[in-house]
């Protein structure tokens, strides 16, 4: 039974369950939970606990280790949500904010999209034997289910989007009422990623990858190379044989990647170097940012490179596209048109002189996007439901 605020003594300030599997440094949605626990306990009005089956260590917080055994991606998903389910009735919180598809949390931070909106994009790549073994595959029926129970269950009373795009995909598909819903774009540390960071690191670092002084430099950075575009952007750059590109992120088919570089002719032009914990010094060397994503909610990688002055190319299936102005701080372009990616690129390459202008608009492009805003706009809904929940 999660208590209501009527049960909480005055001296205690209430408690709320984050709960997201496990943590991957290369993760945007784990960054953006361990930077969203960080700045709630800071505020000093809520208790906060973390249920995980692995995370970093976070200074002030003891996750709570849920690892039931499992073999295969559907029994783990499902280990996982009945621990964490258990987990919280047991220890009775007051909230619940669930950033994994597990029916009967009071809050869904829907980071991770709608899966059923990914399948359909992911099937407009695919031949016909891709697309059938995409329709038989276990662990994509058992996401669409989990996601249907939990968008529906009873007890769900807040949709946190992270874009308008996610927010008017659930609504459709599951037809929840638009009160139930609340769009906060993610919000970023704008003290440690600003552009700044080019004077510190950008002469070093290009130094260390061999990239020259002047040479255009994209960067990219992201796990799962595939969805998020490695491939397109690649093969973008082919024609533009000046431009640089650093893949920052950790990949299985990494080594395909590198390949299909060499094939392209572009092996010399791009660099591939793994996930790494501080990403900051590679915002630094970079001149713009480059992520054509087949689908995307919000990628923290967008807001930090905006930050950090980077105009950023993207698509129309992100989130981050609706910070996006075209020719002002970025261009956004469909997520498979990879001839119109060519030519932005090809078009902010070619106007060097526009450079500072757009570095400009795309620090200024997120100046509202502030970690403590984003934390003062969750406590207000925390405070509201609590509030409903007394009231019942």
């Amino acid at each position: 039974m999660i208590l209501t605020e009527q049960h909480i003594p005055d001296h205690r300030a209430p408690r709320l369950a984050i709960v997201r599997q496990k943590y991957n440094a290369a993760g945007g949605a784990e960054r953006f939970v361990s930077r969203a626990i960080q700045a709630l306990l800071r505020s000093g009005r809520i208790e906060v606990s973390l249920i995980a089956r692995r995370w970093e260590t976070l200074e002030g917080v003891v996750p709570v280790c849920v690892n039931p055994f499992y073999l295969g991606n559907v029994w783990r998903d499902l280990g996982f949500a009945r621990a964490a389910r258990r987990i919280w009735q047991r220890d009775g919180f007051d909230l619940v904010q669930s950033h994994e598809r597990i029916p009967g949390c009071d809050i869904y931070r829907a980071g991770d999209g709608v899966h059923a909106r990914w399948l359909e994009l992911r099937r407009l790549t695919l031949g016909p034997l891709g697309r059938l073994r995409l329709a038989l595959n276990p662990y994509h029926h058992y996401v669409c289910g989990a996601e249907r129970r939990m968008f529906l269950d009873p007890r769900l009373k807040l949709v946190v989007c992270n874009a308008h795009m996610v927010q008017e995909e659930i609504r459709q598909r599951f037809d929840l009422p638009q009160d139930r819903f609340v769009v906060i774009h993610n919000g970023v540390d704008q003290n440690a990623f600003h552009p700044d960071l080019k004077s510190r690191f950008r002469e070093d670092m290009r130094r260390q990858w061999s990239i020259p002084e002047h040479a255009p430099l994209l960067l990219y950075v992201g796990s799962g190379f595939e969805r998020k575009g490695v491939g397109r952007a690649l093969a973008a750059i082919a024609a533009l044989d000046d431009v640089h590109l650093v893949v920052v992120g950790r990949d299985k088919h990494a080594a395909r990647y590198r390949r299909e570089a060499a094939r392209l002719g572009i092996g010399a032009r791009v660099r591939f170097v793994g996930a790494q914990n501080d990403v900051k010094p590679f915002y630094g060397m970079a001149d713009a940012f480059v992520l054509p994503t087949l689908y995307d909610p919000f990628p923290n990688v967008c807001v930090e490179a905006l930050a950090c002055g980077l105009p950023v190319f993207t698509t129309s299936t992100c989130g981050a596209a609706e910070r996006i102005e075209t020719g002002r701080n970025g261009w956004v372009v469909d997520p498979l048109d990879i001839e119109a990616l060519g030519a932005a690129i090809a078009a902010w390459r070619d106007s060097r002189a526009s450079w500072p202008a757009l570095a400009a608009a795309a620090r200024s492009s997120i100046a509202d996007l502030t970690l403590e805003g984003m934390v003062e706009t969750l406590l207000q809904h925390y405070r509201r439901l609590l509030d409903g929940l007394r009231a019942d």
